[in-house]
């Protein structure tokens, strides 16, 4: 039952015949839970906190840096090295007590999934990479969940409803990932500070359509939005029989490698891999090594590590030849993932002297430069 005070906070959710009071109070007894509280999950917490939503799980092991803050409108530069979820929680517990927020300071993956999910009534996915996203649609599909997703880039986002009364998943749209680095991420392509809000609302109402049993939802649909021609267009999508995971016949059966699956480098091996402190030891003693930068022109802007060249990684597989297989050569990124894929470039290449700088110009900055801007 709502208490006196929700009744009041409520008033205009009950004001809505549609919704009414029976509304309110299946969003009082609901659980949902959003994968990743960065550009999308922010809005999605402050909307479905404001709602009312009963039990909202956040997930998310990252911490708040001040790159940031041009969209993920839940944190200020007070949240700055701080864990996300933790922030996140406590902020949706001051925009509405009546909320039992339960933040979650990790890494979604295939070994804690399933026992997440299964608690909650529905899943939002606030993603930005496409192991996470097959990750959250397979634990969906398997423990029986709808999932609202929402993707972004640059001035373009999608929404569907996905495993929801019959209705296609993540999979039966997209089969096979794009090969890696075919799609560049938020942080290489950019992406404009009030995209998040757009898409995130769409998902904050199917989810609530979802809980409360009102109007038509997107399952079967996919709804695409430009910012830059203020457009919606809308793809008709259906389940497919084939599908690996929700198809008549699945083949998958229990939760997979997603890195692998994606194509995503494993963990170098340690002759692969250099740490800051090694690599700074190894340039104090004289040793010849090239650096490397394969960021974008506007991160180099930002901080460098000196001496280094700057070969963005869309330009890197074109200049393989202007290298020597002598060379020792190290890569580095802002945390170690695109310079990951560079080095397996070369390496494939049959450069052998090659190494990848763990953790990134972040992680330099961490150990070796402490005056270094960070993003």
């Amino acid at each position: 039952m709502l208490t006196t005070a929700e009744l009041s906070r409520y008033s205009r959710h009950l004001s809505l015949p549609e919704f009414g009071r029976a509304g309110q109070e299946q969003l009082r007894a609901s659980r949902v839970l959003i994968v990743g509280a960065g550009g999308l999950g922010s809005p999605l917490g402050l909307y479905l906190a404001a709602a009312g939503v009963g039990i909202l799980g956040i997930v998310d092991g990252d911490v708040v840096e001040e790159s940031n803050l041009q969209r993920q409108v839940l944190y200020t530069v007070d949240d700055i090295g701080q864990p996300k979820a933790e922030r996140a929680a406590a902020r949706l517990n001051a925009l509405n007590p009546h909320v039992d927020i339960r933040p979650y300071t990790m890494t979604l993956s295939s070994e804690n999934a399933l026992g997440l999910i299964k608690d909650y009534d529905l899943v939002i996915d606030g993603t930005d990479n496409f192991p996470t996203r097959y990750l959250t649609n397979d634990a969906c599909v398997l423990a029986g969940k709808p999932n609202v997703y929402g993707s972004i880039f640059q001035f373009e986002g999608q929404a569907s409803v996905f495993h929801h009364e019959g209705g296609p998943c993540y999979r039966c749209l997209f089969p096979e990932p794009p090969p890696p680095g075919m799609v560049p991420s938020c942080a290489e392509g950019g992406v404009l500070g009030v995209l998040p809000a757009m898409i995130a609302g769409i998902q904050a109402t199917e989810a609530i359509k979802i809980l409360t049993g009102m109007g038509d939802t997107l399952s079967g649909r996919l709804l695409q939005y430009n910012a830059l021609s203020m457009t919606f267009d809308e793809l008709r999508l259906r389940r497919d029989p084939e599908c690996p995971v929700c198809g008549d016949h699945p083949s998958i059966t229990a939760l997979i490698d997603y890195d692998a699956f994606c194509g995503v480098p494993k963990a170098l091996a340690q002759e692969c891999d250099i740490n800051p402190e090694a690599l700074n030891a190894r340039l104090q003693k004289g040793e010849q090594m090239t650096l490397i930068d394969v960021r974008e022109p506007y991160e180099r802007e930002i901080c460098a590590i000196d001496g280094s060249l700057h070969i963005p990684l869309q330009s890197l597989p074109a200049r393989i030849h202007e290298f020597s297989k002598e060379q020792t050569l190290v890569f580095y990124c802002k945390s170690g993932g695109r310079s990951a894929g560079a080095r397996q470039l070369f390496s494939d290449a049959d450069f052998h002297r090659v190494y990848n700088l763990s953790g990134g110009i972040l992680a330099w900055a961490d150990k070796i430069d402490p005056d270094m801007p960070r993003y």
